[in-house]
């Protein structure tokens, strides 16, 4: 079973979209378990403080370290296996490759942080730091949640076909996906493309092809 443990200030982020859809498939089918783990429970004062004012002045404020220390340590005791991810936008880039190595790993604890970051000193505790690309959100949640979705659908027998997650977009040599129809053949006079109603699967594979190298090759100038 894979075994996500998520560290968060809002466990109440996670309800809704792992209630729903793949997800609480996999969840109710045993193929994969979600913790939520409340930073703030291992504050020791009696506010619950899980922030304070940097060091040299600056604005806004920093995540302690007692507290986030004290929970990463929580998670490691609760599963020995866990692989501790902090999500920050100074971390490597998550892309399809690396939810597929999440997926060999199983066990998988997500940091996420709030404020303007972590003391620097918390990230002694982690394995790896995370990032989901060049923007900045409210917090490490949202992406904690991409990132669990985008691992649980690679689990074996979480999808209804198993050909849906080795032909999605990023997983062969990096390459998107190609472009798909469905009925009507007709929409508002845009048909579909003759060669997929033509029956011949090689011409079709071939089409396939082509269409998805031409718009890797689009989306990678686009991104230059």
């Amino acid at each position: 079973m894979f075994h996500a443990q998520i560290l968060t200030l809002f466990p109440e982020f996670f309800n809704s979209p792992l209630s729903c859809s793949i997800p609480k498939r996999a969840i109710e089918a045993s193929l994969a378990r979600v913790d939520c783990i409340q930073i703030r429970d291992f504050s020791t004062d009696k506010h619950r403080t899980v922030d304070d004012k940097p060091y040299g002045g600056g604005p806004g404020m920093l995540m302690k370290p007692e507290p986030v220390v004290a929970a990463i340590r929580q998670a490691r005791k609760r599963d020995p296996q866990t692989h501790v991810v902090m999500l920050t936008p100074s971390g490597i880039r998550f892309g399809q490759s690396k939810a597929l190595e999440y997926v060999e790993k199983a066990h998988i604890t997500l940091l996420c942080g709030r404020y303007e970051g972590f003391d620097e000193r918390i990230c002694d505790e982690v394995d790896e730091q995370l990032s989901l690309g060049d923007y900045v959100l409210s917090g490490g949640e949202p992406a904690a949640l991409s990132v669990l979705d985008a691992v649980i659908r690679l689990l074996p027998g979480v999808l209804g076909s198993a050909d849906s997650a080795v032909l999605d977009s990023f997983t062969e040599e990096g390459i998107l996906d190609w472009p798909h129809y469905t009925r009507p053949e007709v929409f508002e006079g845009k048909r579909v493309p003759s060669v997929l109603l033509s029956g011949n699967h090689e011409k079709i594979e071939a089409w396939r092809r082509e269409q998805a190298i031409i718009r890797s090759k689009l989306w990678c100038k686009n991104h230059q």
